[in-house]
């Protein structure tokens, strides 16, 4: 759990010193030492690094590099609460995998057909990603693999739930899930899933991924391609 060290200098009070002490720079240093953790796992090969766009992308580049393994994307778009739409309640993913936040029913009856209208509309925005990641390319060939889904952090878990759901329908052989920062609710929705879950920040208080990042800059469509393009001509 993050703390603030308080010392008796008056410059050393300010707030910033208090997340900077356990934030990462960004998400390219975040990938960095996400990989050195996996490295360390001894994974049974061959390997398949998916990434989450957009967020998910940049830090996934860096562990496909250091793992000396492929990099593409899982495609997968959270639902996302009305009014609320940074609450996700639920994800869809490639290959019409749907996943529902627990209880949300129970907590918002009738939510039901406004999350299939959203859904809806997020499965739009999943094939447009799916033409402009994929362009050209055999859909994802996961047999036999130990495929690791990376994102740059996990707040509820729904997400990357219906990532490794997708994953398993695809007859991957292990899916390991890997991100830098993640709430515990998420951490043990997915250890209850995946085969591995890898973790390098469980803080009691996650409010927002990006608190856990000094840069943590929106990303383009520009710069995911350019990315999956580095490994692509490799």
């Amino acid at each position: 759990m993050c703390y603030l060290a308080v010392t008796r200098t008056r410059s050393a009070l300010h707030m910033p010193v208090f997340w900077r002490s356990r934030t990462f720079p960004d998400r390219a240093a975040a990938g960095a030492a996400l990989a050195r953790e996996l490295e360390g796992r001894g994974l049974a090969k061959p390997l398949l690094v998916l990434a989450l766009p957009r967020g998910g992308v940049p830090v996934a580049h860096e562990v496909a590099r250091v793992l000396d393994a492929p990099l593409d994307v899982m495609l997968v778009r959270k639902v996302g609460m009305p009014g609320q739409p940074e609450l996700a309640i639920g994800a869809v993913a490639s290959g019409g995998i749907v996943v529902h936040e627990p209880g949300i029913e129970n907590d918002f009856p009738g939510l039901a057909e406004t999350f299939a209208r959203i859904a809806a509309q997020e499965r739009r925005e999943l094939e447009r990603r799916e033409r402009l990641y994929r362009v050209g390319l055999q859909p994802l060939e996961l047999k036999g693999k130990t495929v690791i889904l990376v994102d740059d952090g996990l707040a509820t878990g729904s997400t990357m739930l219906a990532a490794v759901r997708a994953a398993r329908a695809g007859g991957a052989a292990a899916i390991v899930v890997a991100a830098p920062v993640a709430s515990p609710q998420a951490t043990a929705l997915l250890r209850a899933e995946a085969d591995d879950v890898v973790i390098l920040q469980t803080p009691a208080m996650l409010v927002a991924i990006g608190e856990w990042y000094e840069d943590f800059s929106q990303l383009d469509d520009a710069t995911v391609c350019r990315l999956l393009g580095l490994h692509r001509r490799g």
